[in-house]
């Protein structure tokens, strides 16, 4: 019994190694379904600026910034980072950006959570949003993966004769 346990276990351990080889490929899909996400948020904003600024001055309720101020950097925060996020570049710094924005823009439109921010947050309100901030944890936490230009700097700079 104890021999087919152990031999269990190291099946399970050849498996984890073998799964966690997807590692790189799973924090590029992350790093680009996050940064489409954005990226099409920003493009929207950028080819209707009148009705961007109408929703920040009307709908939108950002907290500490007018409406006009919100607007413009609403428009290019989600125009430029997710061009560093999907490359990898400042992997960490962008993802945090990202979260602290997107919980910005979940606060700010109070429409998102129709039943109270608290039952909204563990029932279907702002659904999107919930999977973005958990996908943008993992990118934090995890960083951008092997295959980003962080990890590439990193490399170039470690070969590099001092």
């Amino acid at each position: 019994m104890k021999n087919m346990s152990v031999k269990m276990l190291a099946q399970y351990d050849r498996l984890t190694v073998a799964l966690a080889a997807l590692e790189p490929t799973a924090l590029l899909l992350l790093r680009f379904w996050v940064a489409l996400a954005f990226w099409r948020a920003g493009v929207v904003k950028f080819a209707d600026p009148s009705g961007t600024s109408y929703l920040f001055n009307n709908e939108y309720h950002v907290p500490l910034l007018s409406g006009d101020v919100a607007a413009f950097l609403g428009t290019w925060i989600e125009l430029l980072t997710p061009w560093f996020l999907g490359f990898g570049l400042l992997g960490r710094p962008t993802a945090i950006l990202l979260f602290v924005y997107n919980i910005v823009a979940v606060i700010s439109y109070p429409d998102l959570w129709p039943h109270g921010f608290w039952h909204g947050l563990v029932g279907n309100d702002f659904a999107d949003h919930k999977i973005w901030a958990m996908m943008l944890l993992v990118l934090i936490a995890r960083g951008p993966g092997a295959w980003s230009v962080d990890r590439f700097a990193r490399r170039v700079c470690r070969a590099a004769p001092a």
